[in-house]
């Protein structure tokens, strides 16, 4: 990786956790260069303007994610299993796999109205998550390990909804209580998906 690659690199790392705390619009410039320790200049040469970067640390912020989540799934067999770690790794709230909270709610409800690049980055996102769970729950039904007679779709869609709502309630209430219903009911529900 080249030098101008490193520190491109660099920032976007150290100012990852930071958009995902105060958002895109409440950090500034000077939030960025205190974080990295970089002048204004030396930013503007790796990134055209505070939206570039932006862009880049919402990807990085996703596939931050996204990694956490795909380690934790690929360590267990079965498919219950597999939808069990997706659950557990979303789902502590006050420890969260990407510093600052959940991406996706975060960068999402800020750049629904405001931002139609993030927003679509956010929304690729969602689907993908969507798409491992459904893709978890085919590949049980396909071994026997869950029945048939349930959309898989329906069931990501619920699932995803459920944990994400879940994330926002115990962040606002600052802590897990809220959270610890929802995984119950889940674990319900995919237990009721069992042969």
């Amino acid at each position: 990786m080249s030098k101008a690659a490193q520190t491109r690199q660099f920032i976007i790392e150290r100012s990852a956790p930071l958009f995902n705390k105060k958002g895109i619009e409440a950090t500034a410039m000077s939030d960025i260069m205190a974080v990295t320790k970089l002048s204004k200049g030396s930013l503007y040469v790796h990134f055209k303007d505070k939206e570039q970067l932006a862009q880049a640390v919402v990807d990085y912020n996703l596939q931050l994610l996204d990694k956490k989540v795909s380690a934790a799934i690929s360590k267990v067999p079965t498919a219950k299993g597999k939808l069990l770690a997706f659950i557990d790794i979303l789902t502590n709230v006050m420890y969260p796999p990407v510093e600052g909270g959940c991406p996706m709610i975060n960068f999402g409800m800020e750049a629904d109205d405001t931002n139609p690049a993030i927003n679509k980055q956010i929304l690729t996102a969602i689907e993908r998550a969507q798409k491992t769970i459904v893709n978890i729950i085919e590949r049980g039904t396909e071994s026997g390990e869950f029945s048939s007679d349930k959309s898989p779709r329906e069931f990501a869609t619920i699932m995803f909804a459920m944990i994400e709502g879940g994330v926002v309630m115990s962040r606002v209430a600052g802590n897990n209580n809220k959270m610890k219903i929802i995984v119950k009911y889940l674990k319900a529900m995919i237990d009721e998906q069992l042969k």
